[in-house]
Order: C-alpha cells, then structure tokens, then sequence
C-alpha cells in the first residue's frame, strides 16, 4: 500500500531501491508514528475535522496497534511501504471511511519527522541516563585511587606527577561538556514539525501548539519551509553530539591500550575481560577498548557523513533525506554499547600502586624541585637553570612528597563541583515534562 499511489504501477526495481531499508528500519519508530497519531486526531477532533465519536474509535485504535507493537506482534505486511501507511492500513480495515481520515491534514513528510523527533528524544535520553552512569563510576574511582600516584605524559614524555584520581576526573568532567552538546542538540530536537505538512503548511484550521503541547515539545518549528528544512540538520547536530561523547570513549580507550601494555604496566583487568593470542600463551589483549577506540572514532566521522548527503539540497523536501536514518539510528545502540562496555571495563580495573617510586620516574618530579627553590626566593628561570644543571651532572635529589592545593589538582580534586555541573546540566533537560506529557496523552 502507498499512501502515494494512483493508477500507474512503480516498476518493481525503482520500488525496491526507493523504499531501501526503510521497513525495518521504520520498526523502531512504530511506537512514536502512534503517539504522533493519537495528538493528531485529537487535534483534528478540537477544530471540526473529525466528529468526536470518529476521534474516540481512532484512538482506540491506534492504542490498540500500541499495545501490539509493546507486545513485539507488529510487523509490516506485504507490500506495504513503511510505518505510517501500515498504520492507515490497520486503521482501514478495522473502521472503514473513518480510517482513512487520519491523515487529513498532513503528509508524510510532517509524519516522518515528527516520528524521528519523538525517536530522537527518545533515544537522547537513554545516552544521557548511560553517560550518567559512567560518570558516577569515573568519579567512584577518582575519589577511590586521588592519593594513587600516575605519571603524566607531555608529548609521549615523562612530564609531571599526576594520579589516578586526576586521570579518571578527567574523563568524568569531558563527559559534562559532552552532555553540555548533547542538551544543545536536545533543544533543536524538541520542536514540534507537526503541521507543516509538506514543508508548505495546510488550508485546514489546525492548531500546532495543541500537538506541540501534548507531545510534550518546548516549541516548536513554526516556518513550516524550516520544518522541512530542519530534517537532516537536526540529525547532523545531534551526530555532533553524540561524536563528542565517542571521543571521549576512544581517548580514554587510548589511554587504557597503552597504560595495559607491559612497558607502562599502570593497570591491568581479570582474565576474563582481555583476550588471548592463538599462538603467545602470555597475552593479556585490550580487545574491548580497541574496540571502543574504532566504534568511538567511526562515530566522529557520522556527523561528516551526514553533511555530505545534505550540503548541496535546496529547500524543500528530497528522498536524499530518507537514506539519513541508516546512519544516525544504528549510532545511538553503538554508542550506547560502547558506554556500557567501558563501565564494564573501568568497574574492574587494578591499578598498580607506589608507581613513582620507581626509579626510572624520578626526574619526573623536577618541577616540583624548581618550585621548592622558588618558595624559598630564588628566581624561576634560576631555579630552573640549577635542577637543569643537577640533572646533566647526575647530583639531582627529590622528595616523592607532594602538596597540590590548588582547585582541579591531585590535593583538590573538585569532584563535587563536578557532580554539580553534571546534575545541573542533567536537570535542564526537563525529561519530566515529556514524561508527563505523554501519561496523558496515552491515559
């Protein structure tokens, strides 16, 4: 069935590569094209498009399709093009005429986008709640292992103390400015498009703000050309989004790669969250973190991809759009993997104590050497020139005892200051109104 289709027949090649994947892809918004139908019926209703009683047995309708597809029963017939006409279909076949009045005024391509709204919402939240979670960990183990010493690394070269506790409260704050995106890309994506028919509005008497409201959208995209407009922006600034929070993955899985391998040897992991080599008996394998450092930096090419196939369209509506959903869809379930695995991972990680206390990271701690000359008055560029001087002669000395004060180092953490940010960001979503928004919609 093709809401589109008049007397002629589509050459049964050009059908199967227009519809292209989208039946099964259509499956995971099935729920959202229902919530999307039932505030547009009862909008339909408000305005005299629909009597009351053909509102009320559309909307048993839909909810019952609801409860079939809550229940894994629903799938696409035969022939059928994608979700919103199967939804007509079912709705045709039990009420007849009155069926067929669910989509007065509106097309498709509201339909579509406003299911993809609803999805992407959706589908933020969950990352949110995942980001959250590894974040409480990355600060459990900040707190756990502040006063475990770590070297840390300028250009791949010994540099300065550092410790464990900075380095997972590095990852812990990145993925606060991560969410700082993501709740950017939230508020483009909370805009009801609903309305805007085929990018050109409606002559019906429809009130947006009714589906806005009951949608549980902040606003909504009121030049109904930008409706339109906005599909595959919308998805390229939340790939950006998502992209920021994959980097900080892989960064991090960088960082456990190297400091696994037996030549840093700062951390290790139980057997049996490593992978062995078929032919070395003594391999203990970063698999999951390679892993996650390849799917993290595939995800930071998504955005791009998404990009290349918008930025020569015009306005206005183009079938280019429909091929945007293979790419971004499939990304939030990898993300999300990846967020899972490496909680996964960083739950059971060992980290090796008294580290510096080698020997060989002893000229690690020559600024510390500088600045105790210069808290006792010497100039720095003198300090400095005297421990440079100590070093090459083989007569430098140090103390492994360390006083950082200072907001955000090894003594001061901040990791409450941190948690604050994370809730206060956590909090501007507002995921509650959407939340009670839809309770009564579907009630």
């Amino acid at each position: 069935m093709k809401l589109w289709q008049k007397d002629n027949t589509t050459l049964v090649e050009v059908e199967k590569f227009t519809v292209g994947n989208d039946r099964d892809l259509d499956k995971s918004l099935a729920v959202f094209d229902i919530w999307g139908s039932l505030a547009h019926v009862k909008m339909l209703e408000s305005v005299g498009l629909l009597t009351k009683n053909e509102w009320h047995l559309l909307e048993d309708g839909l909810k019952e399709i609801g409860k079939q597809i809550e229940k894994g029963d629903f799938a696409l017939d035969d022939g059928v093009e994608d979700i919103h006409s199967q939804v007509e279909l079912m709705l045709t076949q039990k009420l007849g005429d009155v069926g067929k009045k669910i989509h007065s005024a509106r097309s498709r391509n509201d339909q579509v986008l406003v299911d993809l709204k609803l999805y992407l919402r959706a589908e933020i939240e969950k990352t949110v709640g995942h980001t959250k979670e590894l974040f409480d960990l990355l600060m459990l183990q900040s707190e756990k292992y502040k006063a475990d010493l770590l070297p840390g690394y300028t250009h791949l070269q010994l540099a300065m103390p550092s410790s464990f506790g900075l380095w997972f409260g590095a990852y812990a704050e990145s993925l606060v400015d991560d969410l700082i995106t993501l709740e950017a890309a939230y508020q483009v994506v909370n805009k009801n498009p609903l309305g805007s028919a085929a990018g050109y509005g409606s002559s019906f008497p429809i009130n947006r703000q009714m589906t806005t409201d009951l949608l549980g959208f902040d606003n909504m995209n009121y030049n109904v050309v930008y409706a339109q407009m906005s599909r595959g922006k919308t998805e390229r600034i939340v790939a950006s989004a998502l992209a920021n929070i994959a980097a900080t993955l892989s960064k991090f899985s960088m960082d456990c790669c190297l400091y696994l391998n037996q030549n840093f040897a700062f951390i290790s992991f139980p057997d049996e969250l490593t992978t062995g080599s078929s032919i070395m008996p003594h391999k203990k394998n970063p698999d999951v973190f390679e892993l996650i450092r390849s799917h993290g930096n595939r995800l930071q090419a998504l955005p791009n991809e998404i990009m290349m196939m918008t930025i020569n369209l015009p306005s206005g509506y183009h079938r280019d759009l429909q091929l945007i959903k293979e790419h971004i869809m499939p990304a939030f379930k990898n993300l999300n993997d990846c967020l899972y695995m490496t909680g996964l991972m960083l739950a059971n990680i060992e980290i090796k104590k008294d580290l510096l206390k080698d020997e060989k990271y002893k000229f690690i701690f020559s600024v510390e050497v500088v600045n105790k000359l210069v808290s006792a008055g010497m100039p720095f560029r003198d300090a400095y020139k005297k421990v440079a001087e100590d070093i090459k002669a083989g007569n430098f000395s140090h103390s492994d005892s360390l006083h950082h004060t200072h907001a955000g180092s090894m003594g001061n953490l901040c990791n409450q200051e941190i948690k604050l940010h994370m809730n206060d960001i956590i909090q501007k979503f507002n995921f509650s109104k959407v939340k009670n928004a839809l309770q009564q919609l579907l009630s």
